[in-house]
């Protein structure tokens, strides 16, 4: 079934393209993340422009969560104070990102700078997530084990100043992190086409000391604002979102994410994290190979 993108300007193949967004939905559910950080090199890899891929896949990340928020949100697993500090920061990082994005494309650098990101930011959180899995399911492997957090909350945090209380995460600290936090998250959703719930949920827990029943979807609470907000500045500034590769997207992802989270309820959370690394790394390895080898054709000619 070949579908035709009119930013793009190719075709495609639509069935692979909700199957690739039902993959999104799925991570959303069991992890808490908008996908996009894998959405975005695999639509690269089947031929999708960078800008485009990055642009559209901002849009299907805002659907992915949707309904993840209303499902942690019926068990009262969202901090709506936490998550609104977090989308101000994240506005404000779009707005950031959108800067930067302009620039890059303006000097013809956008492509590269996205693939390279890409490779240096899967292979980090690759090698952590497989570092944690596998001392999870082998005690002892990495050294004793894991150690007894002392703190919450990293002591710059604690350090801040103006601290409010955030009673559902059990929380009394500056806005001032969060925000710094969300700000971060923003820049990367708009360069990167990516949710931001990958960096965002390990940081709640590990620098902000938030309770881990609130984190997944506060954490969705904040990629659903901060995405709409990317979508709807590319779609003014860059003019890269292909709507019809991001309904394609919002098809298989809005599916996926209730899946997920039936597959969060049973599995076990070790071995749902190894397999996630495993994806995460070679994903990185095949982006770095293909930065390090000469394409089929050095030049092409793109329609602006």
């Amino acid at each position: 079934m070949d579908v035709y993108l009119p930013i793009a300007n190719l075709s495609v193949n639509g069935l692979y393209i909700v199957l690739l967004g039902g993959l999104t939905g799925i991570l959303s559910g069991l992890f808490g993340v908008g996908g996009g950080f894998l959405t975005t090199p695999l639509l690269i890899f089947y031929g999708i422009p960078p800008t485009v891929a990055a642009a559209s896949a901002a849009t299907q990340v805002t659907g992915a969560s949707v309904s993840g928020v209303l499902a942690h949100s019926r068990r009262k697993g969202v901090d709506y104070r936490m998550g609104a500090v977090l989308v101000v920061g994240g506005m404000v990082g779009a707005l950031v990102g959108a800067g930067l994005f302009s620039a890059l494309q303006a000097l013809g650098q956008i492509d590269v700078v996205i693939n390279i990101l890409y490779v240096l930011m899967l292979g980090s959180i690759g090698t952590l997530m497989m570092r944690e899995a596998v001392s999870a399911l082998r005690p002892g492997t990495f050294g004793t084990g894991p150690q007894v957090r002392k703190r919450r909350h990293h002591p710059l945090v604690a350090s801040l100043p103006y601290r409010w209380r955030f009673y559902a995460s059990g929380l009394y600290i500056s806005p001032l992190a969060p925000l710094i936090l969300g700000m971060l998250v923003g820049i990367l959703t708009m360069l990167m086409g990516v949710g931001g719930g990958f960096l965002l949920v390990p940081a709640m827990l590990y620098i902000l000391g938030m309770s881990g029943n609130v984190v997944v979807g506060t954490s969705l609470f904040q990629i659903l604002f901060v995405t709409m907000v990317t979508t709807m500045t590319h779609a003014l500034t860059t003019k890269a979102v292909d709507l019809v590769l991001a309904a394609l997207l919002l098809l298989g992802s809005v599916l996926g994410a209730q899946f997920g989270t039936q597959i969060a309820l049973k599995a076990r959370p070790e071995l749902l994290r190894l397999a996630l690394a495993t994806l995460v790394l070679l994903i990185a390895l095949r982006m770095l190979y293909g930065l390090g080898v000469q394409p089929d054709e050095i030049y092409t000619v793109v329609p602006l």
